[in-house]
């Protein structure tokens, strides 16, 4: 599973950081950055709260 990030639609609100704090991080402006795209086992369900958790559908999993 990866975790892909369209930086184009994040507007830097750092919803997603909380529940995938190992894959997202937020840069000195608050933007999501994603550490890996490739979701470690046992991370899948902090990698959905993350994309849910995004109000401008910016990340998104890919199988």
């Amino acid at each position: 599973m990866k975790l892909l990030l369209d930086s184009t639609r994040c507007q830097g609100y750092g919803l997603c950081q909380e529940p995938a704090p190992g894959l997202v991080d937020l840069d000195e402006w608050g933007y999501a950055q994603v550490r890996s795209a490739d979701v470690p086992p046992g991370a899948e369900a902090g990698a959905e709260a993350a994309v849910a958790a995004c109000p401008n559908s910016a990340l998104r999993l890919v199988k």
